[in-house]
């Protein structure tokens, strides 16, 4: 009982870490130790999971797909998606800068210790490193696209948002950001339970899950440490997107007045900058970070005890 609610944690851990744009559910789910047990787990529903289910082979079938694993992590992500995202609503909006810098402190630690599980580096190795960082940095650097409610749009979102939160390094908030649904999907509909929003967004992340599990655990297996470089390569190179100070670029229309939606500004763009004096604000942030540092090394000590 008490591995499972270990598992309940850090599901709950990594559905917490899904709801931030720019932090990745897959990197809480590395630095936990439970990343390649949960992609071997959902690459598990596969044809011999079909003939054990219609052959009524119940309790293989349950061993196959490794089912009280997945029910314990996923319903500490499906809890803690559903209870944070009013929460982290209310932050943003609030005291944006506080909650960037907790969030710059657990990446900028996830950094450290997802490559040092690295066993050995090699040319290969840094240079899978290297195309993590600049994929990531480019990713980072693209625009936003519009706001899409069509069904197979809302698919695709599903599709490409799943695989990301479960890769280290990518999160799949964010690339809701670029994809235009981040708000709709992650504050609107899951705030406001709107099944016609969230069951195609499901459906995708179901399909795009099963899928994406099978083409990562070959690779994770065949080629470990330069896929844990690529991964932490990801990591380092989203760091920009969660740095606390911005200065946001609002869209307008033609006439020049700002588009509002909801009674908010519509962000296009944003841009960094380092505070120029040292006031409270600065204070508080860097303590954040420091504290975002630590809970990393905390969870990751934690995890490491678990396994013992």
């Amino acid at each position: 009982m008490r591995t499972y609610i270990y598992l309940v944690l850090k599901g709950f851990a990594m559905g917490a870490a899904n709801v931030i744009p720019g932090v990745s559910g897959g990197t809480i789910a590395l630095i936990t130790g439970v990343f390649e047990r949960l992609i071997n787990a959902i690459k598990s529903f596969n044809g011999k999971a079909i003939k054990l289910l219609f052959a009524g082979k119940i309790k293989e079938l349950i061993k196959h797909i490794d089912l009280y694993f997945l029910i314990a992590v996923f319903s500490g992500m499906v809890v803690s998606v559903l209870t944070l995202a009013r929460l982290l609503k209310y932050l943003f909006i609030n005291y944006p800068v506080f909650v960037w810098a907790f969030f710059f402190g657990l990446v900028l630690a996830s950094v450290y210790y997802v490559g040092k599980t690295i066993k050995k580096w090699n040319i290969s190795v840094v240079a899978s490193f290297v195309i993590g960082t600049a994929i990531a940095i480019t990713i980072t650097m693209l625009n936003q696209a519009t706001e899409n409610d069509s069904f197979l749009y809302l698919i695709l979102c599903g599709v490409v948002a799943i695989c990301s939160m479960i890769l280290p390094g990518l999160s799949g908030s964010f690339i809701l950001i670029l994809l235009g649904n981040y708000e709709l999907v992650m504050i609107h509909a899951v705030n406001n339970m709107e099944i016609k929003i969230l069951i195609p967004v499901i459906m995708g992340a179901i399909v795009g899950l099963i899928a994406f599990s099978h083409i990562l655990s070959w690779i994770y297996k065949k080629y470990k440490d330069q896929t844990i470089s690529l991964l932490t390569g990801f990591i380092l190179g989203s760091l920009g997107i969660l740095w606390p100070w911005k200065n946001y670029l609002y869209m307008v229309d033609e006439a020049g007045s700002y588009i509002m939606k909801n009674g908010e500004k519509v962000i296009q763009s944003s841009s960094q900058y380092i505070p120029e004096s040292f006031n409270n604000e600065v204070i508080i942030a860097v303590v954040l970070i420091v504290i975002g540092f630590i809970s990393i090394s905390l969870i990751e000590k934690f995890a490491s005890k678990e396994t013992k």
